[in-house]
């Protein structure tokens, strides 16, 4: 069962949380980050991508960067643009894109639950990613940014979040970047609190839906702190890292993209033809086309879009990995044909997440960056969790969730 507790956040005061919220480290580079934080010293970036406050060219893993990353931690508290709450709380998160609204439960997520698995993931992480972000969190002594849970439907919880989110919030803005809401409610009453406690123990999982690395570094630098104390009781803050949890219906999955440079020597006849082995293949001409629903797939190609339906022998309905478009995809059509045995390392291709939508697609085809491109129909929660409770990991560059968390509304301290 799921252990949570309340934490004493470390959030902005309300006139600056526009100028310190900031996007996830990882969705863009040092040089996007420079731009977006120039003139802005209150900005999050000076924390979570130091290496803007040094000459460009400055390596991310350079010693100096992560103690920057430290010192202007400490320097946003010194000045007031960071204030630390004085009672344990729960806070609540909300996120509006396309006018669709997601509640998410802010929570410290319990470090022993990440290692004996309650925590359910869904994805394979890479040592240096994670060793970077332990990296940070050490230094730092913090988790600067949440990670992006899901949890099955609660309607205890859902109609407790009700309560509070008829009231105006203590943060409410519109992100420039994106155009997404972003809305901010604290949970300070006994009660209520007890109540969401209450209710994450009922639940024999959580999922990560996205932030894979994040908590991988947060709960082995929680691990290695409960080592390392002698005194040692399991009840110290860094048994917990912050996690942002939303029903899992609420949340949307959005396609995850491929283009890939060349036809690995065919023709585009020859292309076409052997994607008919295994796929119904119908031009659909030069407007765009969007795949409808699992199993079909949109190609570009030649300044033409295609309808791929796969065929019923390339997939399996009882196996929660087999029967994924991702699977489908990557055998039939990027290995069998192509020859991309390895998605992670093959230079030849590149993904797109489906927020820059079919035209990024288009644009890198026509500019001759890329030979073709291929939609994919996106995943649910429902085969995400499924996957997630067997035990079984998703295969590469399958999941891209919309909106992302912003960072920078709250921070948890680790002491």
């Amino acid at each position: 069962m799921a252990t949570i507790k309340p934490f004493k956040g470390i959030r902005p005061p309300k006139e600056l949380v526009e100028k310190v919220a900031s996007r996830p480290y990882d969705v863009l580079n040092s040089e996007e980050a420079r731009e977006e934080a120039k003139g802005n010293e209150m900005s999050l970036y000076h924390i979570i991508k130091p290496e803007i406050d040094f000459p460009e060219g400055t390596s991310e893993s350079d010693p100096c960067v992560y103690a920057k990353a430290a010192e202007n931690f400490q320097k946003f508290q010194d000045k007031g643009w960071l204030l630390q709450d004085e009672k344990e709380c729960y806070y609540i998160y909300a996120q509006t894109m396309n006018g669709k609204t997601q509640y998410g439960l802010v929570v410290g997520a319990y470090v022993p639950d990440y290692l004996n698995g309650v925590i359910k993931k869904h994805e394979l992480t890479r040592k240096d990613k994670e060793e970077d972000r332990m990296k940070h969190v050490r230094v730092n002594n913090a988790n600067i940014e949440p990670v992006f849970f899901a949890y099955p439907d609660d309607e205890i919880l859902d109609e407790l979040v009700l309560k509070y989110t008829v009231h105006p919030s203590v943060y409410d803005f519109v992100a420039p970047d994106d155009g997404f809401g972003h809305q901010f409610w604290i949970i300070d009453n006994d009660d209520d609190i007890a109540t969401i406690t209450k209710e994450f123990a009922k639940m024999s999982a959580l999922y990560i839906a996205d932030g894979h690395h994040r908590s991988a570094a947060a709960a082995l630098v929680g691990a290695e702190k409960a080592k390392q104390n002698p005194h040692h009781t399991g009840k110290e803050e860094y048994n917990y890292f912050m996690a942002v949890c939303f029903p899992a219906t609420q949340l949307t999955v959005i396609d995850y993209n491929r283009v890939v440079k060349d036809l690995n020597g065919l023709t585009s006849e020859q292309f076409l033809q052997a994607l008919a082995k295994n796929f119904t293949v119908e031009e659909r001409g030069m407007d765009f086309y969007k795949p409808n629903a699992l199993h079909n797939f949109s190609l570009y190609l030649d300044g033409k879009w295609y309808s791929l339906t796969a065929k019923p022998n390339t997939y399996d309905d009882s196996d929660p990995i087999g029967v994924l478009d991702v699977s489908v995809s990557s055998k039939y059509i990027l290995d069998d044909i192509l020859n991309i045995k390895d998605l992670r390392t093959d230079k030849r291709i590149d993904f797109v997440g489906g927020i820059r939508g079919l035209g990024e697609l288009k644009s890198r085809v026509d500019s001759g960056e890329m030979r073709m491109a291929l939609a994919l129909y996106p995943v649910t929660m429902k085969q995400i969790m499924d996957i997630a409770n067997t035990g079984n990991i998703m295969p590469p560059k399958a999941t891209w969730f919309e909106p992302k968390l912003r960072s920078g509304l709250i921070i948890h301290k680790l002491s």
